[in-house]
């Protein structure tokens, strides 16, 4: 028999508190509707009255099957629940739940509340039946609860059973500064002696045990957990959806001893979510990230190659494929043949020949020692192999190309920098010139390369249609050597519209060649496929 344990995303919410993060309505509404299809049980929309965005969300929420969730904090002392303005602009956001913040640390409640104990407990009670009496699902966050636990076990305790004894769905136990550890987090939920399907966990990771202190509560008892996509959340953020979820579905003991929403049909969809909620934010994927990290499975040592090539298992913890993943090889000066084999059979290319493969392994080393790295730029690694192998066909010569630099005054009087990229390819033996500037929609400066790439991706006659749907994802620049020797090197990471993500690289004392190098790299692969 398996239980069901519940997970609630506060993305929209606590996410938010991330430095340099603020969500427009829309984008709330996009990241629900992901967050839905995924099969997450609760999403937090944000807190109604508090700001605009969250207010304009509320009035038109999106419809989801999971609970959308309003987040407010108790009443105040010295007024009723239903005269609390605070509590009121909650309720009327309409959610089917509302989950309410409240003190559970004694220290918190005479600071930052200049209350009694007691009136504390009052608000608690209060607020939640109120909230209950409107015919609404009520959860409790417990805020500060574990330093409150550990300062006194029994207020802290007492919170949690005024809430649930108000008709509180949840009492969620939040481990607010993030400093818990997560051997303390289990003995403390299962030292409550309350019933673990009404008990939530809130964790943050300032120590970087959020995930760790979410599954030990979940063993200990709890049965929701609370946290974000890819660990948005104030300071150091929270506990990180995209890894707790596939670890409860294919972790044991976990995915043996309980059912979640999600299924493992949708957990192929996870690498998806999660990029695209970096695509909203403007943020670059972290490659290390677990389970749907760019380098999450990618085996470097020829040692590791080699058996990954007779077991993926003696390397992966998980298919890749069960997240949305994909392995790779990379190549490096530390390959060896069975690395390449491997790489060349992932590429669908020969690789019986082995005095073919010496020449490419003795060209990777070449061109390493002038500062190539084919380790993070498979797509280059591809192109070399294909070049040394007569299998790398000729769609396009570029002719030249051409960078300007020019600063001068605007219309409004003020100094602006504004560069111009000239691109001439020969396709089926007619010339091509595209001219390209580096200004946006918005009249911003994207600079050199950004007007260069455009002038590229314009015009290559009968292969246009094919790269349409290029798009650069990240822009990584590493300086070498150093002094007026310099020499740099430039790899740029794609995304296409089927959901191919390719990397390139370029190595040149001028930045503009490097870079356009590693743009002629990633147009040359997307063709290829």
């Amino acid at each position: 028999m398996t239980e069901r344990l519940y997970l609630y995303d506060t993305t929209l919410r606590d996410g938010q508190q991330t430095q340099g993060v603020q969500f427009s309505a829309s984008e709330k509404a996009e990241i629900a509707a992901m967050l839905d299809a995924l099969g997450v049980d609760h999403i937090e929309g944000g807190w109604p009255g508090a700001n605009p965005t969250d207010s304009e969300f509320f009035e038109n929420p999106p419809k989801t099957r999971a609970t959308l969730t309003a987040f407010g904090m108790t009443k105040r002392a010295g007024r009723s629940a239903a005269n609390d303005d605070v509590l009121a602009a909650v309720l009327n956001a309409k959610t089917q739940s509302v989950c309410l913040v409240g003190k559970t640390h004694p220290f918190h409640v005479d600071t930052a509340l200049g209350i009694t104990l007691d009136e504390n407990l009052e608000n608690i009670r209060a607020s939640v039946a109120h909230v209950v009496a409107q015919g609404r699902e009520a959860l409790f966050d417990a805020e500060h609860f574990f330093d409150g636990h550990a300062a006194d076990p029994a207020y802290a305790t007492e919170c949690l059973r005024a809430a649930l004894d108000a008709g509180a769905r949840w009492a969620v136990l939040c481990d607010t500064n993030g400093g818990t550890m997560p051997n303390r987090i289990a003995e403390v939920v299962a030292a409550l002696g309350l019933p673990g399907d009404r008990l939530g966990i809130h964790t943050h990771n300032d120590t970087e045990q959020a995930v760790a202190g979410s599954l030990a509560a979940v063993t200990a008892g709890a049965r929701q957990i609370q946290g974000t996509l890819n660990g948005l959340g104030e300071r150091c953020g929270n506990a990180n959806l995209v890894s707790l979820i596939p670890t409860l579905l294919l972790k044991d003991p976990w995915r043996s001893r309980f059912e979640i929403g999600v299924t493992e049909e949708k957990l192929k969809d996870l690498l998806r979510v999660s990029r695209r909620l970096d695509d909203i934010l403007n943020r670059v994927p972290r490659r290390e990230a677990a389970y749907v990290g760019a380098s999450a499975f990618a085996h470097k040592a020829g040692l590791h190659a080699s058996a990954i090539l007779k077991n993926p298992r003696t390397y992966e913890h998980v298919p890749p494929e069960s997240v949305g993943n994909q392995r790779v090889v990379p190549m490096s000066n530390q390959a060896g043949l069975s690395n390449l084999r491997r790489r060349l059979a992932e590429a669908g290319l020969p690789g019986e020949d082995d005095a073919a493969l010496r020449r490419i392994l003795d060209r990777v080393k070449a061109r390493e020692d002038q500062g190539y790295s084919y380790d993070g730029a498979q797509a280059s690694f591809e192109l070399l192999a294909r070049e040394e192998l007569g299998l790398l066909p000729e769609f396009f010569e570029v002719k030249r190309y051409r960078v300007t630099v020019e600063r001068r005054k605007n219309k409004y009087n003020e100094m602006v920098t504004l560069s111009e990229a000239v691109v001439v390819v020969k396709v089926d033996g007619e010339k091509k010139l595209s001219v390209s500037e580096s200004m946006d929609e918005t009249g911003a400066d994207r600079g050199p390369v950004n007007a260069l790439s455009k002038a590229l991706f314009k015009d290559l006659g009968r292969y246009q249609k094919q790269i349409d749907d290029i798009r650069l994802t990240d822009y990584r620049v590493r300086i070498m050597q150093g002094g007026t020797e310099a020499v740099t090197r430039v790899i740029i990471d794609h995304e296409d519209g089927q959901g191919r993500r390719w990397s390139t690289v370029g190595v040149s004392p001028n930045i503009v060649d490097a870079s356009f190098e590693a743009l002629l790299d990633a147009v040359r692969w997307k063709l290829l496929q």
